[in-house]
């Protein structure tokens, strides 16, 4: 049973052979071309000259922010950004580097400080559930940027430019370093006190009382002696720091308080107008 089913299988593994054989011969004398057909650059570069090209600066926005070298490495300021998310900060970290290279400013950064992890625990209901308790956490994320060799006014630019385009959820922490000359506090002083001039000059009495002269010019009035009914009105002497003035007995007490008194209410009268 086994002979008639050995022969049919030898018959097909003989034609495979052959067959091969065949295949082999005829790729060896009959050589096979294999044509690579390239896209043709004149289709390109007629389209790259038909198509207008995006300005630089559009086309650095998909690249890393370009940097400037600092020349003594001094630092100058360190902007702190703050958020709770990281898409806006990353993306105000950008902008403010692409800033400061435009501005001529050193800027090195992003470097990312560690976190601040806040948590609160409150009471999670009134009622029952009042002896139940539920947490809250808030993570604030934070990035470094230092500006170096910058000069103070470019620095105050830079950061008023962006406080002017702020983006939403991110704040910001600027410390500043200024390098002056011997004697700043007595120049500070002195500003500070003009600053301070201005607004106090509109508090309280704006003109002095006057001399010891004015007074006796006052005394001396028609307008005092009428109002008195006394004859000559009394004067005034000035005495320096080494003379002591001689004790000096008034008779007549109620003239010289009424006296005084219309003394003070003219002179009031004149610094209110």
């Amino acid at each position: 049973m086994l002979a008639p089913l050995a022969r049919p299988l030898a018959r097909r593994q003989h034609a495979l052979a052959c067959l091969a054989r065949r295949a082999q011969s005829s790729s060896a004398s009959e050589p096979v071309n294999i044509s690579i057909q390239r896209p043709s650059t004149e289709k390109t570069n007629q389209d790259a000259k038909t198509e207008p090209r995006y300005p630089r600066s559009l086309q650095a926005l998909h690249l890393q922010p370009l940097q400037r070298t600092a020349e003594y490495g001094i630092p100058s300021c360190d902007l702190q950004l703050r958020s709770f998310s990281l898409q806006p900060l990353d993306f105000f970290a950008d902008f403010a580097l692409r800033a400061a290279y435009y501005l001529g400013l050193p800027a090195f950064g992003p470097v990312p400080l560690p976190r601040i992890t806040q948590r609160w625990t409150v009471p999670r209901d009134h009622f029952i559930f009042k002896k139940s308790q539920e947490n809250f956490e808030r993570v604030t994320l934070r990035r470094l940027i230092q500006i170096k060799d910058g000069d103070p006014e470019t620095v105050q630019v830079w950061l008023a430019y962006l406080r002017k385009h702020q983006f939403y959820g991110v704040g910001m922490k600027a410390n500043m370093w200024e390098f002056s000359k011997l004697g700043v506090g007595r120049d500070m002083e002195k500003q500070d006190a003009q600053s301070i001039e201005g607004p106090w000059s509109q508090v309280g009495q704006t003109r002095t009382l006057g001399t010891a002269e004015k007074v006796a010019e006052l005394l001396s009035s028609r307008r005092i002696k009428q109002a008195v009914s006394l004859k000559e009105a009394p004067l005034l002497e000035t005495f320096s720091e080494q003379q002591v003035p001689k004790p000096s007995i008034c008779h007549d007490t109620m003239a010289c308080c009424a006296a005084t008194k219309v003394v003070f209410n003219i002179l009031y009268n004149q610094d209110v107008k």
